[in-house]
């Protein structure tokens, strides 16, 4: 039986209704979403659940603190050697401006940020197989 890895992205709202935070992946050879523009996502820690991981990639991420708000979805992904589980969930940002990269090299850091309200710009994203992209043009009802 395969590892599950639990992940979260965040669609961060803006001042506009229809904004949201969008991020772009570093430049990665072994990456299939390098380059490309999505949400901010995280990998559960051992015991976290879902809300908390949400406000720690505020944290570690963005540099911001976020209110968590509603989970949008779920979608799953055979990724070879493990299964994927990522669920979207909406916030707003309660402290700080996003910032990237942030200094913890643990984690991909992204290269850039910044607020759009054209969902259109995470469609290549979903295409390549992006969850996050995926669930979040779902619940909009966006064609993909």
């Amino acid at each position: 039986m395969k590892r599950v890895k639990r992940s979260v992205a965040v669609v961060v709202r803006g001042s506009v209704p229809e904004e949201f935070l969008i991020v772009r992946r570093p430049e990665d050879p072994d990456d299939p979403l390098a380059g490309l523009w999505g949400l901010p996502a995280i990998t559960l820690l051992d015991g976290e659940d879902e809300v908390a991981a949400v406000g720690r990639a505020g944290h570690v991420k963005l540099g911001v603190e976020l209110a968590v708000g509603a989970r949008i979805g779920e979608r799953s992904a055979d990724r070879g050697g493990h299964a994927l589980r990522l669920a979207d969930y909406e916030a707003v940002i309660i402290a700080g401006v996003p910032a990237v990269p942030q200094p913890d090299g643990s984690m991909t850091q992204y290269t850039a940020c910044r607020f759009t309200s054209d969902p259109a710009s995470l469609q290549e994203a979903a295409a390549r197989g992006s969850l996050c992209a995926q669930v979040f043009l779902d619940a909009r009802g966006t064609v993909r």
